[in-house]
């Protein structure tokens, strides 16, 4: 046995020694024509930086007959060769400086250079995380990492975020385990338990998609998005040691606050601070919550205030700056698309600085303040929200009869004309000898006229009165928006002698987040700025009104009109005939409750709904093979994905549609498995080349924003709308 392993050759490797650089010529055997990977300039740095790491091939070059002419060509390598020669026309390395080469002298050139790049395996994308981690922890700087392998600082900190999931997980990515987009998405949270939990949970789950994993890391937590963590702001949360999760891959919207606890109190302190201010203001009571269901101002009376007029200095500071404006708009008036930078900033400031002008605070009676309160809650937006100057039905000053035009009030007259138990029986009796006796004796004098005869005579008038305004269509509008205003704008007031009431449904049974929907804000902001055309005493609306254009009393009618509408379903008061007429109201305004902003979500729809209901739901919107992927889960799961099915399909249950409106067509991909469960897939060849490779569309997706802009509605051109 010993002299047969002697007989094997031993294997000769190829010589190996220094080479001048001005002695290397580049090789037209050198298999690699197309550009990939690291750039040339950034291989040069690299050199430059730590040194050649790998020796070049070459083959001597021989003259014509045959000799060595003591030149070498290089058939592979030619990247490292290009980028040495860079460095040398850069004056950054000799022309005679030494480079290692191995010298090939047997085989064939392109042999050697396709070798040299097949053979080679791609470092698998867990060991780049290690390896980031390890410089990490050797002491370099996350900039400094990102500088060495001429990648962003996002990229550094998303792979070390991969090289910080529980070595268990990374054990099965390893090993082909899981994808690379779930292995992004176990980075949400950084507790190794709870990843581990859900990856035991995701083992008995039929859907194992990334958003999926995201969901069930973040279950709990409140949206950076959200009204309250916006109103705290996040960094006021870390600074009382709360925790963010965060997604380094996908948009999160400033991640998620981890501790619910903590961003309630925060939330209520900053809350009660808020209140303390207000409540300086001299009001009697002050309610102060998060939130508040949608009417519930309704049977308070709101009062009118006055806006506190500009001072001198003020009025100064603005009159400057609108000059400035109309100097700014004259002289750029030709090239108002292509303003310089500069001047483009400074119209936003002044634009800005005229807005504040415009938004005066309000000053109201102190002896109104001292009977009526405000709320303080959070906007939809997450700003502070003060809703001042409510009274309460029993805060308010006790009615005094209004003397009639004698100066009697109807006090005195019951005091002088008293009514007995059988004058209310026999009340609408009249007898001759009864008016007989009520008439007043002409010797009497001048004495008012007695109540019978009030009666008849204004009998006489209100039959007259509506035999005329019947007639009169223009003044029978105008007489019914005057008593539509007083209901709508003038609680208690009876300055009418129509009976025409409101009755606006107060909403006892709110739907989630009615208050904060865009709906509601456009219908608070429209009602306002009436309240802010109109006059502030009832006594002068007539007036007021019959001062109004056309279009303008329309539009205030359709406004007062519509405070009355109750399509509200109620399981203790059945009115079918009146649900059905909400149908036709429906139709005939073309109502779309897509465009209201309605989109059926685990919260308000599908998690209180069957599970026959949510199939349903995603069958008529996304057709048979879309119910047939969630048909088999949990109902929890289900309303989960059902969400992101339903997502911007349109689609809406039966008692929100509008009759004879058409619904969306049914959207039944092929790919509905990939684009509609998981609503942003990446695939894991592509995820795991980008890795190696270095490029950064995989796992450094940047930021976005989303700007909700404000819209402040002009009293008087509600009327276009």
């Amino acid at each position: 046995m010993a002299t047969k392993a002697n007989n094997v050759q031993k294997i000769v490797l190829s010589a190996s020694r220094d080479i001048p650089f001005n002695k290397l010529v580049l090789s037209q055997s050198n298999v690699r024509r197309i550009k990939a990977g690291v750039a040339i300039e950034q291989l040069a740095e690299d050199i430059a930086r730590r040194t050649l790491l790998q020796s070049l091939t070459v083959r001597a070059v021989c003259g014509a007959d045959g000799v060595e002419t003591g030149m070498y060509e290089v058939p592979s390598g030619g990247r490292r060769f290009r980028a040495l020669e860079l460095l040398v026309k850069q004056r950054r390395l000799a022309k005679t400086a030494p480079i290692p080469c191995v010298i090939r002298e047997e085989g064939i050139a392109e042999e050697d250079s396709l070798a040299e790049n097949v053979q080679r395996a791609p470092l698998h994308p867990l060991d780049q995380f290690r390896a980031f981690l390890t410089l990490r922890e050797k002491g370099q700087s996350e900039e400094e990492i990102a500088a060495a392998f001429f990648v962003s600082v996002a990229v550094v900190k998303q792979r070390l975020r991969l090289a910080s999931v529980s070595p268990k997980l990374l054990d099965v990515y390893a090993e082909d385990g899981m994808t690379l987009d779930q292995l992004m998405a176990f980075t949400v949270n950084g507790d190794h338990a709870r990843q581990e939990q859900v990856f035991e949970l995701l083992a008995q789950s039929y859907s194992k998609q990334p958003h999926d994993i995201r969901r069930m890391l973040t279950e709990g937590a409140i949206n950076a998005a959200d009204k309250r963590a916006q109103f705290i702001g996040v960094a006021a949360y870390e600074e009382a040691g709360g925790v963010v999760l965060n997604d380094l891959f996908q948009t999160d919207h400033g991640g998620w606050l981890q501790d619910v606890g903590l961003v309630d109190m925060l939330v209520a302190e900053k809350l009660r601070e808020e209140a303390d201010t207000i409540r300086a203001e001299g009001w009697k009571w002050i309610e102060v919550a998060p939130d508040f269901a949608y009417g519930h101002t309704f049977g308070l009376r709101q009062l009118s205030g006055d806006e506190v007029p500009l001072t001198p200095e003020e009025e100064a500071t603005r009159d400057a700056l609108q000059a400035e404006l109309d100097g700014i708009e004259a002289t750029y008036a030709e090239s108002a698309d292509d303003l310089p930078e500069e001047v483009d900033q400074r119209l936003s400031e002044i634009e800005a600085a005229l807005a504040a002008f415009e938004d005066r605070p309000v000053a109201y009676d102190p002896a109104e303040v001292e009977r009526a309160g405000a709320f303080v809650s959070i906007d939809r937006n997450g700003d502070l929200r003060v809703e001042r100057g409510y009274v309460r039905p029993e805060d308010e000053m006790p009615i005094v009869a209004e003397p009639d035009a004698e100066g009697d009030t109807g006090a005195d007259r019951d005091q002088q004309h008293p009514i007995t138990a059988g004058d209310a029986d026999d009340e609408d009796v009249v007898t001759s000898d009864a008016v007989a006796a009520a008439e007043p004796d002409e010797d009497e004098g001048l004495k008012p006229i007695p109540d019978r005869l009030m009666t008849e005579l204004t009998a006489h008038r209100t039959l007259a009165l509506r035999h005329a305004l019947g007639g009169q269509p223009d003044v029978a509008f105008l007489a019914a928006l005057h008593a539509l205003c007083l209901k709508a704008f003038y609680p208690y007031a009876l300055d009418t002698c129509l009976e025409i009431d409101i009755k606006s449904v107060g909403f006892h049974s709110q739907a989630p987040g009615l208050n904060d929907s865009r709906i509601a804000t456009e219908l608070g902001e429209r009602h306002q700025a009436w309240r802010n055309a109109l006059p502030k005493e009832a006594s002068d609306l007539w007036e007021a009104l019959a001062d109004f254009d056309t279009d303008s009393r329309q539009a205030l009618f359709a406004h007062c009109v519509s405070l009355s509408v109750n399509a509200m379903f109620e399981a203790y008061n059945r009115r079918p005939k009146a649900l059905a007429h909400a149908d036709r109201l429906a139709q005939a305004v073309d109502l779309d409750m897509v465009a209201a902003g309605w989109t059926p979500t685990v919260a308000g729809y599908l998690g209180r709904v069957t599970k026959a209901r949510i199939l349903g739901a995603v069958r008529e919107a996304k057709g048979e093979r879309a119910a047939q992927l969630v048909d088999h889960l949990k109902k929890v799961e289900m309303a989960a994905k059902a969400e992101t099915l339903l997502d911007g399909s349109g689609w809406l249950p039966e008692p929100l549609r509008t009759p004879g409106r058409a619904l969306p067509p049914v959207v039944d991909t092929a790919d509905i498995e990939a684009s509609a469960i998981d609503p942003d897939p990446t695939t894991e060849a592509a995820g795991e080349e980008t890795a190696a490779d270095g490029g950064e569309s995989a796992i450094d997706q940047p930021d976005a924003s989303v700007e909700d802009d404000s819209v402040e509605i002009e009293p008087h051109a509600i009327a276009a709308e």
